[in-house]
Order: C-alpha cells, then structure tokens, then sequence
C-alpha cells in the first residue's frame, strides 16, 4: 500500500518535574523558570525574617518585673500610669527602673510618657551594666546606660544637643514633633542592624548601631537628676524570634 497522504502520528509531549519533554528531540526546557525561581527566593526569605510574637505588657498594675536602680521613688497609680520621682533632700546622681528581664534583642517597644518643664529623662536599651556607674557613689559619667547600651532621649524644654527622641549621643532627632504640655509617645524599633525611633508616629532619629556595643540588654527607665518628675503608661513590646 502507498504510504502517499498517510500522516505521521503527533509526537507526545508530556511534563516530568516542571519541564516539558518532547520524545522527538529529546530536549528539556523550562515551563516557567523565572516564576519557580521567583517562588522559591520568596519562600527562603519567608524563612530567614524572624517571627513576631504577641506584644507583652510591661506594665500589668505593679512593679513585680522591674527592679529600682538608685535611690528613684517609682509607683503605680490606680489607673495604671507609672510615676518616677525623687527625694531633693536624699537624690543623688542618676536613678533608674530596669525590667528584670535581661535579654531583649529584635523588639518594638511601645510607651507613652509626660514630663515637667525642663525635665529630663530618657530610655536605656541594650545597656549590659543595668545602670550600676550611673547611681550613687559609684557613678562614672563615662560609663553610665547611653555608653555602654543606648539612650533614646527624654525631655521638655530642656536645652541640649539632642532633644526628645534622639538616640543620644550618636543622632539628634528631626525637631517639631514633640507635643508640649502633654503625653508623647515613642515606638522604638531595635534591630541587629538598626535602631529606629518614632516620636508622635513620626521617624524622628536612627542609628546603625556602635561597634562592640552589645546586641541585647534590659529596658530602662530613667530619673536623670533630683527634681527629676516623669509619667510613663502603655508599655509594651513586641519581640522578633528567629526562625530556626
């Protein structure tokens, strides 16, 4: 028989792993390798960002997780506002109020705080030493929480070099985002790289962080002279678990 206007039978085509086989050449090729790569890039980077886990109260109606540095008189108020003061006739050098946890490292950090006039106060992360050289006779001005750990600056009308806000000593924050006369907030991002400060919801100051200085510490509250008179309330932290 002829074999004039029989037709070849259609090569198969069929899907091994995510390519496309034709038995005729033999030849794999991708379907789609730019979207696999895409999808698997994606998927190690879901893996390396840490986790967060649920925001903690640092305040829950007492003190039971801190621990008073110095001589500071701190209190809570029956509608949950923590209030730092100091004794004139006593005071000496700093105070501080320090968690007793001592390992925060990746965290967001949310508080609300109010000082007088010309008061000054600050927020010590990362600082190893639990402010003992900044307290009593012991005190070192060279070695008090903002040089060894970090401080983000506290104040109101008081006239320095890096206003609220600041990660003192290192950057001053953006002016004009203060609140006077009432309740200011900061959300401080700490990170291995970065430390990130929001004042009022505003991007005020950032630092990359100073060689050799440690990566994870306690949090700190501070009383930083004898007329010292500071207000905190809505303390709370968000901490970042690696991904093992």
């Amino acid at each position: 028989m002829s074999d004039f206007g029989s037709k070849e039978p259609a090569a198969s085509v069929c899907n091994v792993h995510g390519f496309t086989r034709n038995p005729t050449s033999e030849i794999l090729f991708p379907l789609d390798r730019i979207g696999i790569m895409k999808h698997y890039a994606a998927l190690l980077l879901a893996l390396s960002v840490p986790l967060a886990l649920p925001a903690a109260k640092l305040l829950n109606g007492n003190l039971d997780n801190w621990e008073v540095i110095g001589d500071g008189i701190w209190m809570v108020l029956r509608d949950g506002v923590l209030v730092g003061q100091r004794d004139l006739k006593k005071a000496e050098n700093q105070s501080w109020l320090y968690t007793k946890k001592n390992n925060y490292g990746e965290f967001d950090l949310h508080l609300e705080w109010w000082t007088r006039a010309d008061g000054n106060s600050g927020v010590s992360i990362r600082d190893t030493s639990r402010a003992q050289y900044a307290v009593g006779a012991g005190h070192d001005p060279q070695r008090t929480p903002a040089h060894i750990g970090y401080e983000i600056q506290i104040g109101y009308g008081y006239r320095m070099k890096f206003p609220a806000g600041s990660v003192y000593l290192f950057d001053a924050a953006k002016p004009g985002h203060q609140v006077e006369n009432d309740w200011n907030a900061f959300d401080i991002e700490s990170r291995e790289e970065m430390i990130r400060v929001k004042l009022n919801g505003q991007l005020v100051s950032q630092y990359a962080g100073e060689p050799g200085r440690p990566k994870t510490g306690p949090i700190g509250l501070q009383l930083h002279d004898k007329t010292s008179l500071v207000m905190f309330r809505n303390i709370h932290i968000k901490e970042l678990k690696p991904r093992k």
